[in-house]
């Protein structure tokens, strides 16, 4: 018999395999190892793993029927609170949210919940089950802005209730940070992003891609001239931060964001394909965060030796322990407890280098974490040609400065109600990365879920 104390492994790639191709990391469980992790649920009356989950999945409730091996039923009881299942099942930090509240892992480990919405994710993909959707549409119109996930999910939450909805993305593919910020060996894009946003298109939401919200038309002229009758804005935070230090603006500085978008969006690992990316012989990432893993790792895989350059220690880096490990296994360096002060320049403007000093950490900051102190005399150089800043990001201005009335704070975000995601202006909601700055799939997710409970409450009255 099995020990329940103990997750059911699951299958990877080996390390040394991985970093050097694309192909996703985690096999994922089969059926009949989905169904034994499923066997040590303990299907609580009062399921605090619920209350973990920002979309409240009925997570007891799938995962019997995983037991049952009835996939189809356990596909639907998701489907009631989530419309990209395969999505987070691979990049929601399950540990820090539904997991770490399981019972189970008070005196073992907590039932791997991540994995087992994956399979019944993938399950659902792979024999084209079908969402369902409203009977009838109730003639209400909804504009949604960006196909990012909380995008989608309003979009298919809305749908679900039976409103018009068109979803309107700046580029020309749909998926938002889940297609250019996530690289394909966590996140594969035809396999999983294309086949789930195909999922919410089948519960009947329109796209338009190219739409640049503020230059193709505005927030207003939908509201006022294409009849929409509620907007709920889920354009995410693509704005990069960068340090100020000097030699930031030289050749071979990228944000994370531009060189995450140059590999996974257009391809650029693809020798296939007529992408330039300087990938490097010797790359820094200055972060600590999943950006800051997902930028190095992809760099690793393009053949460079890669170093996270972070100014607090291992206990303080915010990525998943996860994420952290498979960096660590693939061979990622890791330059903790270090802080660049300078980034140093040839004489024909490319990186040759950079200058760090040692810290040491302090006391906790209003952030929680030991605040990092520079340690004097402790200066010295690193010899890089390719420096990539992964320091977090924030939206972008045009939408809040080409709408009248939309309110934003001092850090550029949109000003929203938590509860409902309701803005300054009437009719008009958000969510996501675009209110709180740069965040969490799942966080996004339930955001977009206020957005659209919000937008109900708001249009059913009409």
């Amino acid at each position: 018999m099995a020990d329940v104390l103990k997750r059911v492994p699951v299958r990877e790639q080996d390390a040394k395999v991985r970093a050097t191709n694309f192909e996703e990391v985690c096999y994922g469980y089969n059926m009949e190892e989905a169904m034994e992790e499923a066997s040590r649920c303990l299907n609580c009356k009062n399921a605090k793993c619920i209350q973990g989950c920002p979309v409240s999945i009925n997570i007891p409730g799938f995962i019997s029927k995983i037991k049952e091996g009835n996939i189809e039923e356990a596909y639907k009881v998701i489907g009631e609170s989530s419309a990209l299942p395969a999505i987070c099942g691979r990049v929601c930090p399950q540990e820090s949210q539904c997991e770490c509240k399981c019972i189970r892992g008070i005196k073992g480990e907590p039932v791997s919940i991540g994995k087992l919405e994956r399979f019944v994710a993938d399950y659902a993909l792979e024999n084209d089950i079908k969402p369902v959707k409203a009977e009838k549409t109730n003639g209400h119109k909804v504009a949604v802005i960006g196909s990012g996930p909380s995008g989608l999910t309003c979009a298919g939450d809305l749908a679900k209730l039976g409103y018009e909805v068109t979803v309107f993305e700046a580029l020309h593919e749909l998926g938002g940070v889940l297609v250019y910020g996530i690289p394909e060996f966590r996140l594969p894009k035809q396999k999983v992003v294309k086949k789930e946003i195909e999922k919410v298109k089948e519960l009947g939401v329109k796209f338009e891609t190219n739409v640049v919200i503020g230059k193709s038309t505005t927030i207003d002229q939908l509201m006022e001239e294409e009849d929409f009758e509620a907007v709920f804005i889920g354009s995410g935070a693509g704005l990069p931060m960068f340090m100020g230090i000097p030699g930031e603006t030289a050749n071979g500085v990228f944000s994370a964001n531009e060189y995450l978008t140059r590999s996974n969006l257009m391809k650029a690992f693809d020798s296939s394909y007529d992408t330039p990316i300087a990938a490097g012989k010797k790359v820094a990432v200055v972060g600590g965060g999943n950006v800051a893993m997902d930028a190095a790792r992809t760099a690793l895989r393009l053949g460079a030796e890669v170093h996270i350059v972070y100014r607090r220690s291992e206990a303080e880096l915010p990525a998943r322990v996860e994420e952290v490990h498979h960096a660590k296994e693939e061979g990622v360096i890791f330059d903790l407890l270090t802080n660049p002060k300078e980034i140093l320049v040839d004489e024909n403007g490319w990186v040759k280098g950079m200058k760090v000093i040692k810290m040491e950490l302090g006391e906790p900051d209003a952030s929680g974490r030991r605040r990092p102190m520079e340690i004097p005399g402790s200066e010295y150089e690193i010899e890089l040609d390719t420096v990539i800043m992964s320091l977090g990001t924030s939206p972008n201005p045009l939408i809040a400065s080409t709408t009248k009335g939309l309110e934003t704070n001092r850090r550029k975000c949109i000003v929203a109600e938590e509860e409902n995601g309701q803005t300054s202006k009437a009719c008009v909601f958000a969510g996501g990365d675009a209110v709180t700055g740069a965040a969490t799939v799942i966080l996004a997710m339930g955001a977009g879920k206020a957005g659209a409970k919000g937008i109900h409450e708001l249009l059913s009255r009409k």
